[in-house]
């Protein structure tokens, strides 16, 4: 196009130019964050499929060294080998085109003091890393090709998988329509002046696609052959305490464990609320005991793999008793902690009648529960209190943690996060906060999120926010969820029984 002659014309044409260059270099924070937001959720999506498909590759490698299968495993598992070689080998460098592209927004290692360690700092807003890496030096059509060839050889493993996928793989490099119905090429519509995050959440979604395809492939392959399988190749304790008697001061462990166990998927075990390192099948847990005297009891929950591959969760109470040396006493009828928003149950006892005792609480309330030496606490602040019980004359002191109630956990339908059929997930008409491996009967409701749609049927990334645990708002984009969609909760926000707003963490769903 030429030039304008006219002076006037040329003074309107710069001013034009100069306006745009500044509002592309105008990118809010708001657009920044929620690319990185939806980056990360990726990152830990891909990181979930690897974990998933190691346990086929494991399970074919189990397969082709048993005699009941080797026949069609010596066919499948080097297929299912083929397809691993070609998403590590794309996966590789789409990773070295990420380190590239973050160079080339001023990329530096800055110290983070909550980390303690050392973390990537660059310009996530930076306009031109992108159109100069993928532009400038053609990395943009590199990668195209890549992908392009990619498909090819995937769909050319075997005749029954191109079949089976062509019309579905995961890998799609079609670029969206622009606004005004034209179709730019592939580096333009991915890479041309786009902001540095955006850039390295499109490679996470590349990436993403490649893990999805690898992961449909190797199950295909292995479903050739049979289902996995989790044998149970290790025994370890179920369940077991020093002493089932202690004094104030005393220390109790407590021993935990599954009768069988795979070491392919290990167990998980929580103690009283608290998960615990698992060693050799079994956790340990160890408390010194205080509060007072009397009965108590401790949670043991275990979950494990079963060998269908089912996660089977088992619950056992560890009961032990609390001696005092005499006098007054103050038991806890829940455990040695008081929380607040909900009525904590104690039981406090005097030797000497309760016409000469007095019980009094330097921070929180005490209220009668209708029993003898029955009462109920309740408390407002994080921190400690003190239960003081003035018998005939002699004063004891009982001193109390007060925590506020744990997180909850955000689900939508009966998962917490990860994989989950595309079916099931779509049909899903609430989210929900449950408080998991928790003595009391405390709820918590939804209070707002904001839902981020990636992935299969999403050419790019749509957000959309619920008021309330109601998916009721968002029905559309769950509607044209298929399997290889992305949909990440961000910015969760409950309530619980102490009224108060707190932010969880939100879980991100891989669909197939």
């Amino acid at each position: 196009m030429a030039l304008p002659r006219e002076p006037r014309q040329k003074m309107i044409n710069i001013m034009y130019l100069v306006l745009t260059a500044i509002l592309a270099l105008n990118v809010s924070n708001e657009v920044i964050n929620a690319f990185r937001v939806v980056n990360t959720s990726l990152i830990t999506s891909n990181e979930n499929i690897t974990s998933s498909n190691e346990t086929i590759y494991k399970s074919l490698g189990d397969k082709l060294a048993n005699p009941q299968s080797h026949d069609k495993a010596v066919i499948w598992e080097p297929k299912a080998m083929a397809a691993k070689k070609y998403s590590e080998s794309l996966s590789s460098y789409i990773e070295s085109l990420k380190y590239d592209l973050k160079k080339g927004a001023d990329l530096k290692m800055r110290w983070d003091k909550v980390k303690k360690d050392s973390v990537e700092d660059y310009r996530m807003d930076n306009l031109d890393a992108s159109t100069r890496l993928f532009e400038t030096n053609g990395k943009g059509k590199d990668l195209e090709a890549r992908l392009q060839k990619y498909k090819q050889d995937m769909l050319n493993i075997d005749p029954s998988i191109k079949a089976q996928f062509e019309a579905t793989f995961p890998v799609n490099i079609k670029p969206p329509l622009s606004q005004d119905g034209t179709e730019k090429d592939f580096t333009q519509s991915f890479f041309h002046m786009t902001p540095t995050i955006a850039a390295l959440t499109m490679l996470s979604k590349f990436q993403n696609n490649v893990k999805n395809a690898e992961s449909e492939i190797v199950t295909y392959c292995h479903n050739q052959i049979g289902a996995v399988e989790v044998h149970m190749d290790q025994v370890g304790v179920l369940v077991g305490q020093n002493s089932n008697y202690l004094m104030p001061g005393q220390e109790l462990q407590i021993t935990a464990g599954v009768g069988a166990y795979s070491s392919a998927a290990a167990p998980t075990i929580s103690i009283n609320g608290s998960n615990v390192n698992v060693s050799n099948g079994q956790g340990t847990y160890t408390t010194t005991v205080s509060g007072g005297s009397g009965e108590r009891t401790v949670n043991v929950n275990v979950s494990f793999r079963d060998e269908n591959n089912k996660i089977q969760t088992k619950s056992m109470p560890v009961k032990y008793t609390v001696g005092t040396p005499g006098g007054a006493a103050v038991m806890l009828d829940k455990m040695n902690v008081f929380y607040i928003g909900v009525p904590n149950p104690v039981t406090i006892s005097s030797g000497t009648g309760w016409d000469k005792t007095h019980v009094s609480m330097t921070s929180g309330s005490l209220s009668s529960a209708g029993g003898t030496g029955k009462y109920i606490v309740n408390v407002s602040a994080v921190g400690k209190t003190t239960i003081n019980v003035n018998a005939d004359g002699k004063n004891s002191s009982y001193d109390f943690r007060i925590k506020r109630i744990p997180d909850p956990i955000l689900k939508v339908g009966p998962s917490s996060g990860g994989r989950i059929q595309s079916v099931v997930f779509k049909n899903q008409q609430f989210a929900r906060a449950d408080l998991e491996n928790f003595d009391f009967d405390a709820r918590f409701s939804v209070v707002s999120a904001t839902v981020y749609f990636s992935g299969a049927n999403f050419p790019s990334v749509q957000s959309a926010t619920i008021s309330g645990g109601n998916l009721g708002g968002i029905s559309a984009q769950l509607q044209k969820c298929i399997p290889g969609s992305s949909v990440n909760f961000d910015n969760v926000k409950v309530q619980g029984p102490d009224k108060v707003v707190r932010s969880i963490p939100g879980p991100g769903f891989l669909l197939y």
